[in-house]
């Protein structure tokens, strides 16, 4: 066992030459910068809270979301240590820094440190709640790097919290309220992405799946078939009640952000396809960067709802108004 963890603190179970000036490429590379979509979570409540053109507001959210930036990629650095072994016996993540041996784990480890410690220090500037979410997060994502990954279900739904929290953070960062209805929202979005990349891994790793990632012999994919359903189905449900809600309503002066759904129907369908492709469906940032369609939809249902909330703090400027 010591000899182990031994081998894991000294890379001396991947043996390839380091250079010294190709560190920063590949601990960039181990942070996963094209993961920070999933940050992006953390502007929900700005736009929904129609602080968006709000100067203060708005600098506080991008403080928030590149606070998270560091703390979600501390966390990944840190995650692919602890997955060392599986890593190295996955077709595809067999290439990442660390499990090919091109990044030295004394070296990722520092960096992950560095990356945390830079995300709590910004996070200070946000408020004592702030970094407590902050905080909650890292707790959170460590356990489930530690062990919770493991755990049928339970490994999916901690994923989901993480972009709940994210909501949450986004929320106090502006000192607002969250709607109950967004944090429901962004749950069970979050949850249908969670078990969309378990079924396309278990899909595409076949009866290997368990030996890259444990928790995949606990799963089927006709269970996790028909929990998509289920989540899909819940998802746009729960977005079409907060867009009719009487508070929502109140709130905007309108009950125009039903017509939004349609975008989201679209956009949630045409992941639920484009994951049944094995080259794009383990990764969710992935597809919504490559996916013109979906990522066009993404962006005019964001456009939608901005011109829905905006309109009456705005309208004053339109001609004839």
């Amino acid at each position: 066992m010591n000899e182990q963890v031994s081998a894991l603190l000294t890379d001396k179970a991947v043996a390839v030459p380091h250079s010294k000036f190709s560190w920063p490429a590949h601990i960039v590379a181990a942070a996963r910068p094209h993961q920070w979509t999933k940050n992006l979570f953390i502007l929900a409540p700005l736009l929904f809270a129609g602080l968006l053109t709000d100067p203060v507001s708005l600098g506080r959210a991008v403080l928030a979301f590149s606070a998270f930036c560091l703390l979600s990629s501390s966390l990944y650095i840190f995650n692919d240590w602890t997955d060392l072994d599986e890593d190295r016996a996955h077709p595809e993540k067999c290439k990442r820094p660390l499990a090919s041996g091109q990044l030295p784990v004394s070296t990722a480890l520092a960096a992950a440190a560095l990356l945390a410690a830079t995300a709590f220090f910004l996070s200070y500037f946000l408020g004592l709640y702030f970094f407590l979410v902050a905080l909650l997060y890292f707790g959170l994502v460590l356990a489930y790097c530690l062990g919770l990954k493991r755990m049928m279900v339970l490994d999916c739904m901690i994923i989901a919290l993480g972009f709940v929290l994210r909501v949450v953070a986004g929320a106090v960062a502006i000192a607002v309220t969250a709607s109950h209805w967004l944090i429901v929202c962004a749950f069970l979005l979050a949850l249908f992405l969670a078990f969309s990349k378990r079924r396309q891994e278990l899909i595409a790793l076949s009866s290997d799946a368990g030996s890259h990632r444990s928790v995949l012999d606990l799963y089927t994919v006709g269970y996790l078939g028909q929990v998509n359903v289920v989540l899909v189905a819940a998802s746009i449900v729960c977005y079409a009640l907060y867009a009719v809600a009487p508070e929502t309503v109140e709130k905007f002066h309108t009950d125009a952000l039903i017509y939004g759904t349609v975008f989201v129907i679209y956009g949630m369908l045409r992941y639920l396809a484009l994951i049944e492709d094995p080259k794009t469906g383990g990764n969710p940032s992935k597809v919504l960067l490559e996916d013109k369609p979906l990522l066009l939809t993404l962006v005019i249902w964001a456009a939608f709802n901005a011109g829905i909330i905006y309109y009456e703090t705005y309208q004053h400027l339109i001609p004839g108004q």
